[in-house]
């Protein structure tokens, strides 16, 4: 089913905090004289399948530099522990503003260059209405990625559905040196976009932590453990997500 005939209406919501430990300030700093967070909101606003894009925020710096760029933002609690909390809270500052939408797609803040085809694959995966939650993994290439913990990895069923997000290698390779591992199997990561039907994101947010998302520090796996389940597509894009001053320095660098 083609999704733009299903009449399901889609809000593209970028969680942006000032206050970071690495790099505080992060959404501001300017990337060629334009502003991270604005770039990742020029990217989104290229898709054809988003209603709106709304920078959700808890720092009147961010609103007010989204606003003067002809942004849209909303105020949200700076208590949040994740960003499908302030996802849940801005969902309900639209809706009383008589905004309603089927479906969340949560776009990273600190993603600049992030493709309009990436949000819009996501998106389509509600063309099945047993879709609930959605995300992206794409295909790893490099060993380096595959025993970086940094890079979280995801195996999935025959139907595409995520049955585990791991910070290890998934699967195990029995029997082979570790360097073999990436030739012996079709590894994936999970690229951080994800999209939820907005009935369900309030159900995610409610949710109280879980044994192994507490174990490696991985929030979708709070999700899975209460019987949740999360439909993935793969891209061939990489992503490239700012962290740190060194990331942004890196970018510099390759440009």
């Amino acid at each position: 089913m083609d999704f733009s005939k299903t009449g399901l209406r889609v809000a593209g919501i970028i969680p942006a905090r000032y206050a970071s430990t690495r790099f505080p300030g992060k959404p501001l700093v300017e990337i060629d004289g334009i502003s991270m967070i604005e770039r990742v909101y020029r990217q989104a606003s290229l898709c054809r399948l988003l209603q709106t894009v709304v920078v959700a925020t808890d720092d009147e710096r961010i609103a007010s530099h989204v606003e003067a760029f002809g942004g849209k933002s909303v105020m949200t609690s700076s208590h949040h522990p994740s960003g499908t909390d302030r996802l849940a809270e801005t969902l309900e500052i639209l809706e009383k503003r008589n905004e309603h939408y089927h479906i969340a797609v949560n776009i990273q803040g600190d993603e600049p260059f992030i493709r309009p085809e990436q949000i819009e694959k996501v998106i389509n995966l509600f063309s099945v209405a047993e879709t609930s939650i959605a995300t992206l993994i794409k295909s790893i290439d490099k060993s380096e990625d595959l025993f970086n913990p940094n890079v979280v990895k995801v195996m999935t069923d025959k139907n595409g559905r995520a049955m585990l997000f791991s910070r290890s290698p998934i699967p195990h390779i029995r029997g082979k040196a570790n360097e073999e591992w990436i030739n012996s199997f079709t590894f994936y990561k999970h690229i951080g976009i994800y999209a939820y039907r907005t009935e369900v994101l309030k159900k995610l947010a409610a949710l109280p932590p879980a044994l192994p998302e507490t174990a490696e520090s991985l929030e979708q796996l709070r999700w899975l453990w209460n019987g949740y389940q999360i439909h993935t597509d793969i891209t061939d894009f990489e992503t490239f997500g700012i962290d740190s001053p060194d990331d942004l320095l890196k970018l510099t660098n390759n440009s």
